[in-house]
């Protein structure tokens, strides 16, 4: 488990060298009082660990930009790859007002040697909303312009690159809107936009976050999170404390049905990785988002074995939520 006694600390992200497993973390003083609060000073930490279950704290990879940059409010959740150069890619969501005040996210990347000295892209961002396939601020009364939590991996084929964005249509159910938003790059560099890769649907959810790919035991799934108070009334009525939601495919490509999500956890944890233990098995870990009065926790649980219940991605060992 990892937790800092000083600091709130929720979304992460993973990457393996081949030694050892460094978790990438947002992470926030408690000093805020407000765990709400948390968001808007938001770095990323970084941790390593051999096992996923004792972590050693390290220097942090990330923090803010100056006011003119693209990340100036926060450096928010990304993912980690790494280039046939030996060249390590962290891709993360730069967070900045508007000037009505209102959040607008965009994806840009730092590049590492070592995985612990990070350099920021000077020509960051390199993707954001185009309000063609995907909302912008301008035309929505949703809260933020979503599109962030950038998923990048090699292409199943190995030519090429994909980025999945957590990311809203601009047409459909306003609480079912959240879709798979898709791009493709030849030298993770260089961004193409493409068309969303789920669509909004009455069966929906307002936002799908923090999105994952993988092939666990052979069958492609796709993971995201959503509270229910951000989906529709048909999902909330059917699984009314869901939160981390895993939907199998055919292909780590999609398309994907987001009418078929099942929730793997409820609400008590938040941000589900599936990550592969020194054994190969797959490990599901997630930040402790609320106790049972409803006061958020924080803090990131041991590795939950995950496996397959049919159609539907089970945890076959849930990790207890504590203060």
């Amino acid at each position: 488990m990892f937790d800092l006694a000083d600091s709130y600390v929720w979304d992460f992200w993973f990457a393996d060298d081949g030694d050892t497993h460094h978790l990438f973390f947002l992470y926030a003083s408690r000093a805020l009082h407000d765990p709400e609060d948390r968001h808007y000073r938001a770095s990323v930490g970084h941790a390593v660990s051999t096992d996923l279950v004792s972590w050693e704290r390290v220097a942090d990879a990330l923090v803010r930009g100056g006011t003119d940059d693209f990340d100036a409010l926060a450096t928010w959740t990304g993912s980690v790859v790494r280039h046939e150069d030996g060249t390590w890619f962290l891709f993360y969501t730069g967070s900045r007002l508007d000037d009505d005040g209102r959040n607008v996210q965009r994806v840009g990347y730092a590049t590492s040697t070592d995985l612990f000295t990070w350099h920021k892209n000077p020509a960051n961002p390199v993707l954001e909303a185009d309000g063609l396939r995907y909302e912008r601020l301008a035309d929505t009364e949703w809260h933020d312009e979503a599109f962030r939590d950038p998923w990048v991996f090699r292409d199943p084929s190995g030519d090429g690159w994909h980025m999945y964005v957590t990311a809203r249509a601009t047409a459909g159910p306003f609480d079912g809107r959240g879709v798979v938003a898709h791009a493709v790059s030849a030298d993770l560099a260089h961004w193409e936009l493409r068309d969303p890769l789920s669509a909004p649907t009455v069966d929906g959810f307002g936002q799908l976050e923090v999105t994952q790919v993988e092939e666990v035991d052979g069958r492609a799934v796709l993971l995201f999170s959503c509270m229910p108070a951000q989906a529709t009334d048909a999902v909330r009525a059917r699984h009314p404390r869901g939160a981390v939601w895993a939907v199998p495919a055919d292909s780590v490509l999609g398309p994907f049905d987001i009418a078929s999500a099942q929730p793997v956890t409820d609400d008590d944890l938040y941000v589900g990785r599936l990550v592969r233990d020194r054994d190969g098995a797959w490990q599901l870990l997630a930040f402790r988002n609320v106790d049972p009065d409803g006061r958020f926790v924080g803090g990131i649980t041991d590795p939950m074995p995950v496996g397959w219940d049919g159609d539907r991605l089970v945890v076959r060992q849930p990790a207890a939520v504590s203060a």
